[in-house]
Formats: structure tokens, sequence, C-alpha cells
């Protein structure tokens, strides 16, 4: 979405149907630790991973996504969009706020993020681990987890929702990252969330430790 999540990029892309497996892969068992995932996220305080982490491994978990492949990808996804491990709320910039304008209203009238008028685009900004951007994808995913976040967007910034929608994201694309996943074709896995390469490095550092610390 910005960019429905940034990740949910820059436009409302109607989720793939999730396909998942008859019999859900094995979770990583133990479950990492926030001392083991900081060494995925180097640069993170520990603190910030220690109080975010239970959240994320419970809203994968309640999703049938805390298997190896996908707790990999949940976790590099958040070092590649928030490496602090904290959600994010987005920010005035240029490309969101014309110059001498009102905060974010450059996505006022993005039809394409279902924003309808000011004050849409302040309103319904980039928030979460992946940053659900827009009216028409705040609305969806009200939907898809149950929360009021149209009437309260600023939900999605607390951590045990963004957790979920982290998790429900994923969901909605689940076959075809595991697939990417299975070729090892991280490119294509962060494509599927991003739209594109940004944080490909992040996001492929992560995942190759993670490989490498995570026992399935």
């Amino acid at each position: 979405m910005p960019t429905a999540i940034r990740s949910i990029h820059a436009t409302a892309v109607p989720p793939q149907p999730a396909v998942p497996p008859t019999t859900p892969p094995p979770a990583v068992t133990p479950a990492p630790t926030p001392e083991l995932v900081h060494q995925i996220f180097p640069f993170t305080p520990l603190a910030n991973i220690a109080a975010n982490l239970p959240h994320v491994l419970a809203a994968l978990a309640a999703a049938s996504l805390a298997d190896k492949p996908m707790l990999l990808m949940a976790l590099a996804t958040i070092c590649a969009e928030a490496e602090s491990f904290l959600p994010l709320t987005e920010a005035e910039s240029p490309l969101n706020t014309s110059p001498g304008g009102q905060p974010f209203d450059l996505y006022d009238h993005r039809r394409d993020l279902g924003n309808l008028a000011p004050p849409d685009g302040a309103n319904f900004r980039g928030r979460g681990f992946v940053q659900l951007t827009g009216r028409a994808n705040y609305t969806h995913y009200a939907q898809a987890i149950g929360q009021p976040l149209v009437a309260n967007p600023t939900l999605a910034a607390s951590p045990a929702i963004a957790a979920q929608l982290l998790a429900c994201f994923l969901a909605s694309r689940e076959s075809s990252i595991r697939r990417a996943l299975a070729a090892n074709d991280l490119a294509t896995a962060r494509r599927l969330v991003n739209g594109g390469s940004n944080g490909l490095d992040r996001f492929t550092s992560a995942f190759t430790i993670g490989s490498q610390l995570l026992k399935p």
C-alpha cells in the first residue's frame, strides 16, 4: 500500500487469495529469542526487539506462518521496512506533501489509494511494520483483522495490530512467497511485498543470517 503497506505500496492492489497448505508446516521450535533475533538486526536496540517480537510471533502463529521460511520472510521484511523493529508512521516528505502545502496533501486525492479528499492523506498515511497506506487499504485490512482502522487509523502503528497487519499481508501472498523462497529467489519474494527492490540488501542480509541461526 503506499503505498499500501509501503509494501502495500503506491496503489491499492487487491490481495491474492491465500491458499494455505492442507497441513500447516511445523513452527520453529523453540521460538526465536530477542537475543537471537538481535543477531539478525545488529543495528537495532535489543529493547525494541524484546518489546515487539512477541507480537510478531503471536500474529504469525495465529496465521499459521510460524514455520522457518515464513518467519524469516517476516523478519527480513521488518528489517527492510522498519529496521528499528518499531512500527513506523510515515513522515512528511516531498513524496507526500507539496511545497508549502498541507501535510500529506499529495495523497488527499489519490484515487488509487481510495482517498477521497482532505484529510484522507494525513489520516491514512503509511503506518506499521509494512506501511499500510490509503483509505482503501485501511478499509480492507480493518475488515480482515477485525479492527476499527478507518475510525482510528493510528491503531495501525500499535505493535500488536501492526504485527497482525504484517501477518495478514504475508498470508494474502503466501503461495507466491513460498514458491519464491523455495527457489531461493529473494528478489521476487521482496518484490511481492514491496513492489520493487527497495531495501533488498537489508532483506537479503537478514534472511541469509536468519537462515543460519534458526532451527526448523
